[in-house]
């Protein structure tokens, strides 16, 4: 019998530890990171441990082929940001795309070669584990090599994602490395992924430079310019990881960090501060009115980071985490919906799939890291051999020269992917994250929501019903809403649609309030959140 993927029908709570604690959205993921732990590494070496297995248990959601975020807080106090996202090949510019398209009114791509942008994540990989972590690659990969060649059992969440997007591939080289011999694997079929073991036995012994330096980078860039696109060796061999400062708010007496611009963390922040204007969460939790203001507040942090946020040394950005604009923004919001547009012409897909993780260690540090390929399996282009799935990034690009995310050479496009962290008091911090595209900062304000204004657990805040805006002007809502607040809402002027839990992104958190660790992780996926 299949399993109902809908159902919220276990008990889940809260985990609490001393010692370490991971969560993530696959339980064997999760205890790669746990066992680096044990073995002697600390909260960044768990996180590139648990987000290399992340690779091999659930690939069409991330993968070396991908970019990679982080924040942090290290033991020694200090709060930072490291961004490892490629940008357009050198190559590519909008009059080349156009003259590769061939049609009349050309847009860019959404998948295939040409929206393969400079993978980030291996070089991010290796920085932090440099940098912070206490091992290198050879023990960071082992457990992800021991899956990928000796093989693991798909997880049910992770079975119906494979299964319908499976078509996603441009041709037969990737049905070929991601599937079983009756097609896509059904809940519990043993999958090995031999090619990516080699790839990431080469990572191990050569590091980074065996990705973007060797004999790999050459086939890397090989498989997007015989398929189409405009990927070069020397687009890889250039790529470097960056520390950026992060950017925060203030609300409700907790200190907010979220990554800065190309990614839109500045949303989060803006929705944040308007709803703190508006005083949202002074509602009753079960009312109509909650989701309202929260609802309303969002959108306009959407209207403005979809317009402004892009590549920070392409364009100039305004402050729209400041509270002056907050204040302004909150001016128009009234009882009834807005005709506020949260997506527009030339702006990224909605939905991604990507995942997260959360660690956090005895010593003090904390840690969120995301990874993604962005859509469901990339681009759909899989480096022969290799088992790696190129990321379609390039999605997010458009060809208008006139709009912010503009196609240009080098350029990085606007990025969905924003882990974040929450500063409670001077020695509670907590990692946290929600993800999928533009559900991640509409998550996030939930989550610090439930947190801040409602005083749930770490665990309630992420069980608790979700809503999401989507760029066609809609409202969706699980059904798990109390009786009523639906139809409230769309007395309100609402276009309320109800969609299945997989619409609402997936949520993981780990905190360290003071000698306690604890962590939690979202029902919506496969995931667990494990301590020790």
């Amino acid at each position: 019998m299949s399993p109902d993927l809908d159902a919220f029908d276990s008990r889940r709570s809260t985990v609490y530890a001393r010692t370490g604690v991971v969560a993530t959205s696959q339980p064997l993921a999760a205890q790669a990171g746990i066992q680096s732990l044990q073995s002697g590494g600390n909260a960044f070496d768990a996180a590139v441990a648990t987000a290399a297995t992340l690779n091999v248990v659930e690939p069409m959601s991330t993968g070396i082929g991908g970019d990679v975020f982080a924040m942090y807080r290290t033991a020694d106090g200090d709060v930072g940001a490291m961004r490892s996202c490629g940008g357009a090949p050198a190559a590519a510019t909008r009059e080349t795309i156009r003259d590769r398209l061939n049609t009349e009114s050309p847009t860019m791509p959404s998948s295939g070669p040409l929206a393969v942008t400079v993978p980030g994540t291996v070089r991010g990989w290796e920085r932090l584990l440099t940098d912070y972590g206490q091992y290198g690659f050879e023990t960071a990969l082992e457990p992800a090599i021991t899956h990928a060649s000796e093989g693991y059992p798909v997880s049910e969440i992770i079975a119906d994602a494979w299964t319908r997007n499976a078509d996603t591939f441009i041709d037969a080289i990737g049905k070929e490395t991601f599937s079983v011999s009756d097609g896509t694997p059904s809940v519990g079929d043993v999958i090995r992924l031999p090619h990516l073991a080699e790839t990431f036995k080469s990572i191990a012994q050569g590091g980074a430079d065996a990705f973007y330096e060797d004999s790999l980078a050459t086939q890397i860039a090989s498989a997007v310019r015989d398929r189409g696109g405009l990927l070069e060796s020397s687009d890889l061999a250039e790529f470097e990881a960056e520390y950026v400062d992060p950017v925060s708010t203030t609300y409700r007496g907790a200190t907010v960090y979220e990554l800065p611009p190309n990614n839109q963390g500045l949303i989060a922040l803006e929705a944040l501060n308007i709803a703190s204007k508006v005083d949202a969460g002074s509602y009753a939790y079960d009312s109509a009115d909650r989701i309202h203001y929260y609802a309303e507040s969002l959108k306009r942090a959407f209207h403005d980071g979809h317009h402004y946020i892009t590549d920070p040394e392409f364009e100039s950005i305004p402050d729209l985490a400041s509270s002056s604009y907050a204040a302004n923004r909150a001016e128009s919001i009234g009882p009834y919906a807005s005709d506020v547009s949260v997506g527009g012409p030339g702006m990224p897909p909605e939905d991604s799939d990507t995942v997260l993780l959360t660690v956090a260690d005895r010593a003090g540090n904390v840690v969120s890291l995301i990874n993604s390929i962005f859509e469901p399996f990339g681009s759909g282009v899989v480096v022969p051999d290799t088992g790696i799935v190129l990321q379609n990034r390039g999605a997010s690009f458009t060809l208008d020269p006139s709009h912010p995310n503009t196609l240009e050479p080098k350029k990085r496009p606007f990025h969905t992917l924003i882990p974040g962290l929450i500063q409670f008091d001077s020695d509670d911090w907590a990692a946290f994250g929600v993800m999928g595209g533009y559900m991640q900062p509409q998550g996030h304000l939930q989550v610090l929501a439930n947190l801040l204004d409602y005083g749930f657990d770490s665990q309630a805040a992420l069980n608790a019903p979700r809503w999401r805006y989507c760029d066609d002007g809609s409202l969706a809502v699980e059904e798990r809403f109390a009786d009523g607040v639906l139809g409230k809402l769309a007395r309100r002027g609402h276009e309320v649609t109800v969609r299945p839990p997989s619409a609402f992104g997936g949520a993981q958190f780990a905190r360290r309030r003071g000698d306690v660790l604890s962590g939690a992780t979202d029902p919506r996926k496969d995931g667990t959140a494990i301590g020790f």
